[in-house]
């Protein structure tokens, strides 16, 4: 996000040189720089422990399936994000969870946290944002997530990880 005013007084930022940062939106109000950011978010691949993943198509979005993700809100953690969005898309209990990379996205402007997640395998219980869900094998998962998002690289970067390279 870019601010244009200021969030606190609602004056018109001017651009003003701040050290190394270069030009930077400045409030002569507030006497304060507004650095823009992205939104943070988390994207959990799900697996079994067994070969198996979980993948969903949402009601809202793209018709290809996708990793579980979601925005992190006000006073969560990064962890705390990746266990509700879980249980609220999908129904499954998460049994382990294990950091990976964070991505930029920049169709939506997200920085997204990426997670692989052990989950138990068991039938979904789909939250109204989903529109079905599936256990997939590797090869069949890793086509599914083929399209260039960001749940392709994390797939990778978690198989790269797991591998010890």
């Amino acid at each position: 996000m870019k601010f244009t005013y200021c969030p606190s007084c609602g004056g018109r930022l001017t651009q003003k040189a701040i050290g190394d940062e270069g030009e930077v939106p400045f409030c002569e109000g507030c006497n304060r720089p507004w650095f823009g950011f992205s939104y943070p978010c988390v994207i959990c691949l799900l697996t079994d422990g067994a070969g198996k993943y979980a993948l969903i198509r949402q009601t809202y979005a793209t018709r290809n399936y996708v990793c579980v993700a979601g925005f992190i809100k006000e006073h969560e953690t990064a962890e705390q994000t990746a266990l509700r969005e879980i249980r609220e898309e999908t129904g499954l209990e998460v049994l382990s969870m294990r950091y990976i990379s964070s991505y930029y996205y920049p169709k939506h402007d997200n920085l997204m946290l990426g997670y692989l997640c052990t989950v138990e395998h068991g039938e979904f219980r789909l939250s109204g944002e989903v529109e079905t869900a599936g256990w997939f094998g590797l090869e069949e998962a890793r086509e599914l997530l083929s399209h260039g998002t960001v749940g392709k690289d994390l797939m990778r970067d978690s198989l790269r990880m797991n591998d010890g390279r």
